[in-house]
């Protein structure tokens, strides 16, 4: 299958990458780093083994794209405002498309977007950054679970499960519904209590205080799966969670790096949206508003 990338930062250059290492055929859409990847390639510094990409299928502008199989839209969702104009150069009648990108409703409004494509939710459970042009440093973890939120295609989705494997990215299918809100328990409290308080992943569970707070309000996200019917989501994985996260390497999330870069947060769909979701079913996300207040207060 011939595979699209929009946005080519963390995420994005990341999973891109180690498919175009194992052997696909992928084409990035890169702006910024265009000239630079042209020239030099693209290099993943990883735990699992760093590699260079020393030709890549590279483009400055979607419409010079060719025609994809599966695209993979790796932007933080404050700039998903630029997808009617980026996605359709790449998409044909059968095209599949999968967004890996962070909060809750995500696909609802990209699928009011493009009502006919077929949409699959990537949660990515990685650590990693883009640190320079054309790099990208994989820190930890690196998996990714799909959630079909749209796919007709049974064996389209199958293929990108394989081909994901094949490529040494452990990927595994999961309900859609229990796969975002899964994401939202790490999600939630790590990306706004960084900011919130000014730190890393690793020193809010050394502290007793905050531990419990992360704690609450990983629970609160349980609340609301329940509230609306999400099975799977319990307490049982909270303790996973935090579990993971003290032995993860020290580290910023997306919002915490975007924060102190001076970039829009992804406030909406990691907060305001899921809130109102869960409002809607009757649970009230208490603390978690206070947080979602603090961020916008700090907000840029």
């Amino acid at each position: 299958m011939v595979y699209g990338i929009i946005g080519v930062g963390a995420i994005g250059g990341y999973y891109g990458s180690k498919l175009a290492y194992s052997g696909q055929e992928v084409h990035f859409l890169s702006h910024s780093d265009y000239q630079f990847v042209k020239e030099r390639g693209m290099q993943v510094d990883s735990c699992d083994g760093s590699f260079h990409l020393e030709h890549v299928n590279v483009y400055q502008y979607a419409a010079e794209m060719p025609k994809c199989d599966v695209v993979i839209v790796g932007l933080k969702t404050t700039n998903n405002c630029l997808l009617p104009s980026l996605l359709p150069p790449l998409l044909h009648e059968h095209t599949v498309v999968v967004l890996i990108q962070n909060g809750i409703g995500v696909e609802a409004d990209v699928q009011q977007m493009f009502p006919d494509a077929q949409l699959i939710a990537g949660l990515a459970f990685i650590c990693s950054a883009k640190t320079e042009p054309g790099r990208v440093s994989h820190q930890c973890y690196g998996s990714i679970n799909l959630g079909n939120y749209s796919c007709r295609d049974e064996s389209v989705f199958n293929q990108i499960l394989k081909d994901f494997t094949d490529a040494g990215v452990a990927c595994a299918s999961v309900p859609y519904e229990e796969a975002r809100w899964k994401k939202a328990v790490w999600n939630m409290p790590f990306n706004g209590m960084t900011v919130a308080l000014n730190t890393r992943t690793d020193l809010l569970l050394k502290n007793p205080s905050t531990r419990q707070l992360i704690r609450d309000l990983m629970m609160e996200v349980v609340e609301a799966s329940r509230a609306l019917g999400v099975e799977g989501v319990d307490e049982a994985f909270v303790e996973k969670m935090i579990d993971m996260t003290d032995h993860m390497t020290p580290y910023s999330p997306s919002m915490k790096l975007d924060y102190d870069f001076h970039r829009p947060m992804e406030i909406h769909y990691l907060y305001t949206r899921p809130i109102e979701i869960a409002r809607a079913a009757g649970y009230r996300m208490a603390k978690l508003e206070m947080l979602e207040a603090e961020l916008r207060f700090l907000g840029v």
